[in-house]
């Protein structure tokens, strides 16, 4: 059985008789007492997240999880379609279990999915994507103090903060893990 030390960002482990993904760990070794881990672990079922401290050194039971690239095909407005790109057989997953990846999800992007057996965990995205502004306001020269931003909207329907030089139609790179603003793409 794994103990703490094991303990990775992604990892997936049975708490309290649920199976919680851990979203980010820190070990800490305080100047007196035991050393110990405090964990933020998200519930994959509910999706609520929760912070977890364990003393340093207890047994943990981690779940071995298979990671599939798939292909997303489209949204069918309950759930999200993919293609296994070596069967080519079509999964279903309800749009709930998706999260915060429909927002960066276009048809025929590959992302893993993330198996227990044949029930789907979670969907582990590219960590940026490049997406194309399909509305946003025009930035106008000499409006801005100094980093000035404003709203626009991508192909996915999703709204972020840019620079005022982007216009419609230019193609941002996301960090899909914050919703951020990265760059202008050159694709």
């Amino acid at each position: 059985m794994a103990t703490t030390s094991d303990i990775r960002n992604g990892a997936v482990i049975i708490h309290k008789h649920k199976r919680m993904k851990v979203m980010e760990f820190q070990h800490v070794k305080p100047g007196k007492g035991g050393a110990f881990v405090r964990t933020k672990l998200k519930d994959i079922q509910s999706g609520k997240i929760f912070d977890e401290t364990f003393n340093a050194g207890r047994k943990l039971e981690f779940i071995r999880v298979e990671a599939k690239t798939m292909q997303f095909l489209y949204d069918d407005g309950e759930s999200f379609v993919f293609m296994d790109n070596e069967t080519y057989d079509q999964l279903n997953i309800p749009a709930e279990s998706v999260g915060g990846g429909k927002n960066f999800m276009i048809g025929g992007m590959n992302v893993d999915l993330l198996f227990d057996g044949s029930e789907v965990l979670d969907i582990r995205m590219p960590s940026h994507v490049v997406l194309e502004v399909t509305k946003t306001e025009p930035g106008f020269r000499g409006n801005t103090a100094q980093g000035a931003n404003k709203p626009a909207t991508v192909e996915t329907g999703y709204t972020l903060n840019v620079p005022l030089f982007i216009d419609e139609g230019d193609k941002l790179k996301i960090d899909t893990r914050n919703g951020e603003y990265v760059e202008r793409s050159k694709e």
